[in-house]
């Protein structure tokens, strides 16, 4: 298994309604990503969170599904959709869960 940890907070001008798009591109990538397991976009509720607001957590069967999920056109369209509202920004990927 793959795992891949993207934490993130946003503008404070973000609308509600981003969130809710986002939620169907996460929806889209785990119908259309191959070797997917599980795919996540959510509100961080951690009170240690360091300001990381949300996160997107995906399970691969293996690296080489994360390769291809990175370079599929729903994760790129959702990337880029995301993109104009992202303060920061953190990544884990490990495939120590193997």
């Amino acid at each position: 298994m793959f795992i891949h940890v993207v934490l993130m907070s946003f503008a404070p001008e973000t609308p509600v309604t981003f969130h809710s798009d986002v939620e169907e591109f996460a929806s889209r990538i785990l119908r259309e990503c191959d070797g997917l397991a599980h795919y996540l976009y959510g509100l961080n509720e951690a009170g240690r969170a360091g300001g990381f607001t949300h996160a997107v957590i995906g399970c691969f069967d293996d690296e080489a599904a994360h390769k291809r999920y990175q370079t599929s056109a729903a994760h790129q369209e959702m990337k880029i959709f995301m993109a104009e509202r992202i303060e920061k920004l953190v990544v884990f990927d490990s495939s120590a869960l193997s």
